[in-house]
């Protein structure tokens, strides 16, 4: 496969919760879309939260139309506008969205209701379910089929399991198997933002994705998680490193998946002071020569051989478990590695809120 067709699959995915600094400060985005050298594809925003009363959704601390999110919103439609995808992370490690979606049909319908509402109202490209919580295969999956009933086959829908649950159904922190979800329901779901981090992955060397994709994942799905400064969690991978194990792992996978970043506010090296730093060095490695965003095509609708725009705007054939070009395929099938125990981790400056 030529060299272009492997820099436009190659995501760089952004996760953004921190959206203010301790003084109230809006952190913005723009620098994303305004500094050159950076080809960003997706943006989420984080972290929307299900909380008791049905009608009080969050994002983070506050309703998704507070007014401390006007600047937010207005700038996520400008990324929008200029070619980045911009989803939301529903859940995350504070624990409940997904144990109220995951009851009998009338519950999860009180539930669900203000998430279709806020996706809807925020013109969302997609949602990120980051499950850290138990819930059941058939909960996930009904879930999932709403998602995509309600907002078609181009609404893009990631999950975000630890890098050890693709490899052991044990080390999971969402209580479904994800190979047995990926079986199911695998053409509905574009890729994993796998987090690397916090003792479920190891990203100074590339054994691990190697063993995920030796058990049967295919590489356009596999999304690399990382933190992006040391003080997002365990497990921040020095650049000298990283920038070394990324270039192995793309020519080593033709179709390897890209990066995700947790989170955009402090990114390294640049800091709070220009965190968009971080997204130009990952530029540099996985989409060289790219200066402006380039977006995924749609989330695969379930179709054997679909003809469809690719990342570089040429028409592509997408078929599943064939050596085309390809951004979300249909793949999936069934190394087990020891980890430690539960951890916990905070990077907003509100009450403490999660990824």
């Amino acid at each position: 496969m030529a060299s272009s067709s492997r820099e436009s699959l190659s995501r760089i995915v952004l996760y953004h919760q921190t959206t203010h600094d301790p003084h109230g400060n809006h952190i913005s985005i723009l620098p994303l879309i305004t500094q050159p050298g950076i080809a960003v594809t997706h943006i989420i925003v984080a972290a929307i939260h299900i909380n008791d009363d049905p009608n009080g959704l969050t994002l983070n601390d506050h309703g998704p139309a507070d007014p401390r999110y006007i600047t937010l919103w207005a700038e996520l439609r400008i990324a929008q506008a200029s070619g980045i995808k911009v989803l939301g992370m529903l859940g995350g490690a504070a624990k409940g969205s997904f144990t109220r979606l995951d009851q009998d049909q009338s519950t999860f319908e009180a539930y669900y209701a203000p998430v279709h509402d806020a996706i809807k109202q925020r013109a969302l490209d997609g949602i990120d379910l980051d499950v850290e919580e138990p819930m059941s295969l058939g909960g996930v999956i009904r879930l999932i089929d709403r998602i995509r009933a309600d907002f078609g086959p181009g609404f893009l829908i990631t999950l975000a399991p630890v890098a050890a649950a693709l490899l052991d159904v044990r080390r999971n922190l969402s209580g479904f198997d994800y190979e047995a979800l990926e079986v199911m329901r695998g053409s509905q779901i574009a890729w994993y933002n796998t987090q690397f981090y916090c003792g479920w992955g190891d990203a100074s060397n590339p054994i691990m994705y190697e063993m995920i994709i030796a058990r049967g994942w295919a590489p356009e799905k596999v999304v690399i998680g990382l933190v992006t400064n040391p003080a997002n969690g365990a497990g921040f991978v020095p650049w000298e490193l990283l920038k070394v194990n990324l270039r192995l792992l793309k020519f080593q996978f033709s179709r390897f998946g890209g990066v995700m970043g947790w989170e955009y506010f402090n990114s390294s090296p640049g800091g709070n002071d220009k965190p968009w730093e971080w997204a130009q060095r990952m530029t540099s490695v996985l989409r060289p020569g790219e200066g402006a965003a380039i977006s995924d095509p749609p989330a695969a609708a379930g179709a054997q051989d679909v003809s469809t725009a690719g990342g570089d705007g040429t028409v592509v054939s997408k078929k599943s478990n064939t050596d085309v070009q390809v951004a979300d395929p249909d793949i999936g099938t069934s190394g087990v590695v020891p980890v430690p125990t539960d951890f916990d981790y905070f990077s907003d400056f509100s009450n403490g809120s999660d990824e």
